[in-house]
C-alpha cells in the first residue's frame, strides 16, 4: 500500500484525512481535532484544505440550509410583535 503523508509531524496520511472527512469533518480545524494534523508546524493545512475541497461537505450544506430555514421561521406574527417593547421588536431590528 502506497501511503501519502499529508502531515509528517503526526504521521497522518491522505487516506486518514479522507476518512475523517467522510465521517463529517468539513474544515481543517475539524480534521485537526480528529487527528492533530495541522496543529504543529501548519505546513499541511493547505493540503488538507485541498483534500476537503470547496463545497465538498454535505453536512455543511445541510447546516446552511437549516440556518436559512430557521431565519425564515424567526418571523414573529404582527399580533405578537405589537405586544413587545419597541427595543426588542424584530421588525425594528432589520
Amino acid at each position: 500500500m502506497n501511503r501519502v503523508y499529508v502531515c509528517s509531524c503526526f504521521g497522518v496520511t491522505e487516506q486518514q484525512v479522507r476518512q475523517h472527512a467522510d465521517a463529517g469533518a468539513c474544515t481543517p480545524r475539524q480534521i485537526a481535532s480528529a487527528c492533530k494534523a495541522g496543529t504543529d508546524c501548519g505546513g499541511c493545512v493547505r493540503t488538507i484544505q485541498a483534500l476537503l475541497g470547496r463545497g465538498g461537505c454535505p453536512r455543511r450544506e445541510l447546516l446552511d440550509q437549516r440556518q436559512q430555514g430557521v431565519t425564515a421561521d424567526l418571523a414573529v406574527p404582527s399580533v405578537v410583535a405589537d405586544t413587545l417593547p419597541a427595543e426588542i421588536r424584530l421588525s425594528d431590528a432589520a
